[in-house]
């Protein structure tokens, strides 16, 4: 098979289109032929080494956690899948080696979801981590009926779906940051956006006014947003973030470090079905174009999700 693989750390160009051999199909695990894999934040960091202190690594390293495609085989324990479903996966292990930038990929059906049948695989493959991340974010904080939620870092990747999903856990009302560029954007997915930076308490006090507080925080952005979150919440323990575990420890929050979770997947498939959700993609890369796509996400100003496409 075709895929995206490093030997080593560093720049992107460490990433390298070339020829391994097929994975092997365990008794529980689903061969999956990839036809898009998402690209996120992660798969950066592990490109320059970041989480080697986290997880072992194994060389060739294939990146990637996200994908959707079609089941080609199954292992004997499986009874979930069939050959010919479409699914959707975040496909993350306890160690890093066997990616989805490839063409075929052995899952761990505990990894997968059936895929939602209003979305092409483009947009299918950019649900997996971000929405789980989303979504576990605001149920560590238990959003709910009624609530208001402030969405740092609104326009990413997981930040438009955080605000989508908050609301359809019962939200009534979402602020989120983002540059102004990007306010119409956050707009359209029905919040209030303010822009992030220092002062960002004032600002979101302005807008709600009353206490100038909200129920709920998730937070994507770290550094000062993360720090002055707490003085933003009526109850300070109501916030989370994928950023600085020590920091939101500290201040009483949760740390989420997405899990997957096959549960979730098939709810957040359902709410895409239903019309309440949809993951905005910004651009798509061919498979061999990885590198491309890391450059631009490095850059960090992707409204939504970027996405490689196989053939």
């Amino acid at each position: 098979m075709k895929a995206i693989a490093l030997t080593e750390f560093g720049e992107p160009d460490v990433l390298s289109y070339q020829e391994l051999d097929d994975p092997l199909v365990g008794p529980d695990r689903v061969l999956v032929e990839t036809r898009a894999a998402g690209v996120n934040p992660v798969d950066w960091k592990i490109r320059r080494g970041y989480l080697r202190g986290l997880f072992p690594h194994h060389t060739p390293l294939i990146s990637g956690w996200d994908l959707a495609g079609v089941v080609r085989a199954v292992g004997p324990a499986v009874t979930e899948y069939k050959p010919g479903d479409e699914v959707v996966g975040y496909v993350r292990e306890d160690h890093v080696q066997h990616g989805t930038y490839a063409e075929l990929v052995a899952a761990p059906v505990r990894t997968l979801a059936h895929k939602p049948g209003a979305a092409d695989f483009t947009q299918a493959a950019g649900l997996p981590l971000a929405g789980l991340t989303a979504l576990q974010m605001l149920q560590a904080v238990e959003t709910g009926t009624d609530d208001s939620v402030l969405v740092h870092a609104a326009a990413g990747g997981v930040g438009h779906l955080a605000v989508q999903i908050a609301f359809a856990l019962g939200a009534s009302r979402v602020i989120g940051t983002a540059s102004e560029r990007n306010h119409d954007f956050l707009r359209e997915l029905g919040a209030e956006p303010v822009t992030y930076g220092p002062g960002l308490q004032g600002r979101v006090a302005e807008l709600v006014g009353g206490d100038g507080k909200v129920d709920t925080a998730v937070d994507m952005a770290g550094g000062t947003a993360l720090r002055e979150t707490p003085e933003i919440l009526r109850d300070s323990s109501r916030h989370a973030s994928v950023e600085d575990p020590e920091t939101v420890l500290q201040q009483g929050g949760h740390y989420v470090f997405v899990r997957p979770d096959t549960e979730d997947l098939t709810w957040l498939s359902k709410l895409i079905d239903r019309g309440q959700l949809r993951v905005e993609v910004q651009r798509t890369f061919p498979l061999r174009d990885a590198a491309q796509a890391h450059e631009l996400l490095e850059q960090g100003h992707v409204r939504g999700k970027l996405v490689l496409t196989v053939d």
